[in-house]
This record gives structure tokens, sequence and C-alpha cells, in this order.
């Protein structure tokens, strides 16, 4: 059975930094290409970074440019997204998901399995 876990999210103040993880099992990362997406209350779900399944290629949405940062250790079957200078407008659940193959794409239809999320919250 195909699972995604994300963890590492939590309540950070402005500045702070937060590094999550997505572990899979049941499958192997290494063949996948995988996505970071997130959703605040009200708002539609946005693709934040993503990688391709082995020659490292990324993306990062304008807002998180500089300042986040997407890597894979496929040894250990997980992805990270270290976040460091966060802003309050971070404030999201953080969900990764994974697609066959080796390309990433940034729309979330894209995409055919997800974990259940990890809410980032950035306040004083």
């Amino acid at each position: 059975q195909v699972q995604l876990v994300e963890s590492g999210g939590g309540l950070v103040q402005p500045g702070g930094s937060l590094r999550l993880s997505c572990a899979a099992s049941g499958f192997i990362l290494e063949h996948y290409a995988i996505g970071w997406f997130r959703q605040a209350p009200g708002k539609e779900r946005e693709g934040v970074s993503c990688i391709s399944s082995t020659e490292g290629s990324t993306y990062y949405t304008d807002s998180v440019k500089g300042r986040f940062t997407i890597s894979r250790d496929n040894a250990k079957n997980t992805v990270y997204l270290q976040m460091n200078s966060l802003k309050p407008e971070d404030t999201a659940v953080y969900y990764c998901a994974a697609r066959v193959g080796a390309n990433y794409r940034t729309a979330a239809d894209d995409y055919d399995s997800w974990g259940q999320g990890t809410q980032v919250t950035v306040s004083s």
C-alpha cells in the first residue's frame, strides 16, 4: 500500500525555521517525482516546491524562493522541505504528493498519492 507521511510541522515565530519530512512506504520513492503543496484556510491548494525523481531538478513558487529548499534522500525513502525565514503568510497545512515518473509537475491534479498533511503555523 502506497503511503506518504508528513512530519515536522508546528508553531514557529516569524523568521524561524522548520524542516518538513515526507516519508514513503509501500513504494520506492526513487521512482517518483515529489511535490510539496500547501493550503491555507479559505484558499486553494498551492504548489510550493517540487523535485524530480533522480536528476534532482527542482521548482519553487516565487513566494518561497531563497527561503525554502527541497531535497531527497532516496536511501531513506524520504523527501524534505527546509523552510527558513518563515513568514505568517506561510501558515498552512503542508502536503507532500508523489507522481510516477522522473519529471515533476506543479499542478496538484498531476499527483497520484498524497499524505495526510502537517500544520505549519507562523505567528508571534
